[in-house]
């Protein structure tokens, strides 16, 4: 009898052990030259995620800060803890984010935005939301069979997407000139001065722009590059000058320099 209670006592310590140890890795202690995308690098997560579960409106992080790495049970907050927005004509979401005093980052991920494609009526939640890992659905996805037929008559809104490269009919028109440049460099960070990870969303449509001429937020269609966001800024972009996101560096080499057209659409 007494062998059986000590082999019970010892798996009793072994189990409390096991919790203590599964309790201590859903944080990480920040050690000096850590950044947080090598921090989700080891962790297996994302960059959003990191911020969204320890409410981080930029990528600064300092030595011997707690990150949570692993998301918490937690109950679903009550509907009254959340606040909604309805998106009005001529919103963009770095203008919602800048009103409701919330970062680009958590806007998109509490309403798995994986674009910056938002459009009047949608309804966004701008407080006390919860990362969403899996992307939003286009209205075509949710569309009944029987619908289809209709698609000429009320367009989805994916085809808009398809469409964003042509040129628009109406919009404030300017010369400019453009370079291009990559979030994949010695050095570069990646996070616009609007605060959005391109490392983590390398889709994305970004140009950096002298906001004393065009407003950051600003929706813009650029020729041969399509309809982006104006959500970045350079110290060599002044004046008629804009600096295109493109991923891939040898990409973004082949761009080179050219004057193009522009059209500022709000």
């Amino acid at each position: 009898m007494k062998k059986q209670i000590i082999t019970f006592t010892a798996v009793a310590a072994l189990s409390v052990g096991l919790a203590s140890q599964a309790s201590a890795n859903s944080s990480y202690t920040v050690e000096s030259g850590d950044t947080l995308w090598s921090i989700s690098q080891e962790q297996n997560v994302s960059v959003d995620q990191l911020k969204g579960w320890n409410g981080l409106s930029s990528d600064i992080i300092y030595p011997k800060q707690e990150i949570q790495v692993e998301v918490k049970e937690q109950k679903e907050q009550p509907s009254a803890e959340k606040s909604m927005y309805i998106v009005q004509s001529g919103d963009t979401l770095f203008k919602i984010a800048q009103a409701h005093g919330i970062s680009l980052d958590a806007i998109m991920s509490w309403n798995g935005i994986t674009g910056h494609w938002i459009y009047p009526g949608d309804k966004l939640v701008v407080k006390g939301g919860s990362p969403i890992s899996v992307p939003k659905p286009v209205e075509s996805a949710k569309a009944a069979p029987e619908k289809v037929e209709k698609a000429s008559a009320e367009p989805a809104k994916t085809e808009a997407v398809e469409k964003a490269s042509a040129e628009p009919v109406s919009g404030k028109e300017m010369t400019v000139s453009a370079t291009a440049y990559t979030a994949f460099c010695a050095g570069c960070s990646g996070v616009t001065a609007t605060g959005q990870d391109l490392r983590s969303n390398p889709n994305q449509k970004v140009i950096a722009v002298d906001p004393t001429v065009i407003p950051l937020g600003s929706r813009v269609w650029v020729e041969g590059y399509g309809e982006a966001i104006a959500g970045d800024t350079g110290g060599a972009i002044k004046g008629n000058k804009i600096d295109v996101f493109i991923p891939s560096q040898d990409a973004a080499m082949s761009w080179g320099r050219k004057n193009i057209t522009i059209k500022i659409l709000n």
